[in-house]
C-alpha cells in the first residue's frame, strides 16, 4: 500500500514543476464557523487544480517508449487539463476523452494546452470505457485520474505542504470523487502527525465512495448532475477505496445548496472563485459545525474551474437565499400612479427595484385590483422586513414570495 516514502518521492519530482501554494487562515470563516480554518490555495495552480500535482508526477516517470507512444486519460475537466498541460511541457502526445456535459471553459483550456479533447458519453463511466477502447487502439498510455499510485502519490503532496505550513492541524476535510486526492493527503497525514482526524466529503447526488467504504445505500441521482460535477464519479477506485477505508476517519454528503452557499461565501469573503468540487470541505464544515468546533481545520480549495454562466447563476440564487435579492408581491387598486407610489415607497426604504411584473388575469383579486411583483436588491433580511413594513404601513397589501 502506497507510503510517505512515495509522497516524499513525489515530491521532490515535481518539485518547481508544480506550484507550491499558499496556505492561510481565514479569520472571517473562523468565526463564522467557530473552528480555525486554514484554507489550501490550489486553485492558483497553473491550471487552477491540484491535479496538476499527480500528472506530473505519473508523466515524469513514463519510459522513452511510453512517451512516445503518448497518453490518454478521461476527465471532468481538472484531470484532462493537467495532462495535457504537463505532456505539453515534456513533448507527449495528449488525448483526452471528456464527458458530454463538461463545461466548455474546461474543454477550451484543455485544448488550448494541446490535447486532441475527444467528447463521448453523458456520464464519466461512458467517458472511461471509450478512452480504454482509444488506448487499446492506438496504443496509448492510460493515465488514470485517481487509481493509480503515481497520481495518488502525486495529490499526497499536498498533505506534506499543509502540515510544514502549519504542523498543529487537528483536522483535514478533502472532497472525494474517485479519491485520489484524499488517498494521498490521508496517507501522508497518518505518517507524519498520528491521531489527526481526515474528513472526506462527498455530494449527495454521488454518494458511491460512501456507500461502497460504510455498506451504505444512500441513494444517488447521477442523471439530475451536481454543480461539484469534478467529483460526480459513478466507480469509486479500487485502490483508493482501500486506502480511504484504512485511513479516512469519517465521511459526509452535502447537498446542492450547501455547495452553493460554500462557493458564494468563498468569493465574497477570501475573494477567492472556487468550483463546485472545490468548496464541499466548507460546505461541510457549515453543514456540520459540532464536528469542528474549537479545532483547527485544514481545507483544500481543490479546483476553480468553473463556467461563468454557472457562477452567476450561483451568485445570485446565493443572493436569494441571503434576502439580498427578493421577490415581492404588492396588491394595489389599478389606477395611475399605483406603481409609482409603490416604487417611492421601496425608495424611501432603501431598496433597489431589479425587475417589476403586472399580474391582472392570473389573480384571485377584484376586476379592478392589481398584483405587481418586485424583484427587489436589499441588504438581507433584516432590511427586506422593514421594506415590507413600510409598504404596510403606506396601505399596501405586501408579502414575500418563495
Amino acid at each position: 500500500m502506497l507510503a510517505l516514502t512515495d509522497i516524499e518521492a513525489a515530491a521532490q519530482r515535481i518539485d518547481g514543476q508544480t506550484l507550491r501554494t499558499p496556505c492561510v487562515a481565514s479569520q472571517t470563516l473562523s468565526r463564522i464557523t467557530g473552528a480555525q480554518i486554514y484554507l489550501k490555495f490550489e486553485n492558483l495552480q497553473f491550471t487552477a487544480s491540484f491535479k496538476e500535482r499527480g500528472a506530473c508526477n505519473k508523466l515524469t516517470q513514463l519510459t522513452p517508449e511510453e512517451r512516445a507512444r503518448g497518453v490518454i486519460a478521461m476527465s471532468a475537466g481538472n484531470h484532462a487539463q493537467g495532462v495535457a498541460y504537463h505532456a505539453q511541457r515534456l513533448d507527449i502526445r495528449a488525448v483526452i476523452v471528456m464527458p458530454s456535459f463538461t463545461p466548455g471553459v474546461k474543454v477550451e483550456r484543455t485544448r488550448g494546452f494541446g490535447a486532441e479533447v475527444v467528447l463521448h458519453g453523458d456520464t464519466l463511466d461512458e467517458a472511461r470505457s471509450h478512452a480504454y477502447q482509444l488506448a487499446q487502439e492506438q496504443g496509448l498510455v492510460f493515465v488514470h485520474p485517481y487509481d493509480d499510485e503515481a497520481i495518488i502519490a502525486g495529490q499526497g503532496t499536498i498533505a506534506l505542504e499543509m502540515l510544514q505550513d502549519v504542523p498543529d492541524l487537528d483536522d483535514l476535510v478533502v472532497s472525494i470523487g474517485g479519491g485520489g486526492l484524499i488517498a494521498g493527503m490521508a496517507t501522508a497525514a497518518e505518517a507524519i502527525r498520528p491521531g489527526i482526524k481526515v474528513t472526506g466529503v462527498q455530494s449527495a447526488r454521488f454518494p458511491m465512495m460512501v456507500n461502497a467504504v460504510q455498506g451504505t445505500q444512500h441513494p444517488s441521482a447521477p442523471h439530475s448532475g451536481t454543480i461539484a460535477e469534478g467529483i460526480a464519479v459513478g466507480t469509486p477506485g479500487q485502490i483508493t477505496q482501500a486506502i480511504i477505508a484504512q485511513r479516512v476517519d469519517a465521511l459526509a454528503l452535502v447537498d446542492e445548496g450547501d455547495i452553493e452557499q460554500a462557493i458564494v461565501m468563498l468569493l465574497e469573503i477570501e475573494k477567492t472563485l472556487v468550483e463546485g468540487a472545490g468548496a464541499v470541505g466548507l460546505a461541510a464544515v457549515l453543514k456540520y459545525p459540532q464536528r469542528f468546533r474549537g479545532r483547527k481545520v485544514g481545507l483544500v480549495l481543490s479546483g476553480g474551474n468553473i463556467d461563468p454562466l454557472l457562477l452567476s447563476a450561483i451568485i445570485e440564487r446565493g443572493m436569494v437565499r441571503a434576502g439580498r435579492l427578493a421577490r415581492i408581491r404588492v396588491g394595489a387598486r389599478d389606477v395611475p400612479g399605483v406603481l409609482a407610489r409603490i416604487t417611492q415607497v421601496v425608495a424611501q426604504a432603501g431598496a433597489n427595484v431589479d425587475e417589476v411584473h403586472h399580474q391582472r388575469a392570473f389573480t384571485p383579486l377584484a376586476a379592478q385590483n392589481v398584483e405587481i411583483e418586485l424583484v427587489l436588491q436589499t441588504r438581507g433580511r433584516a432590511h427586506l422586513a422593514q421594506v415590507l413594513e413600510a409598504l404596510k404601513a403606506a396601505g399596501l397589501a405586501a408579502q414575500e414570495l418563495t
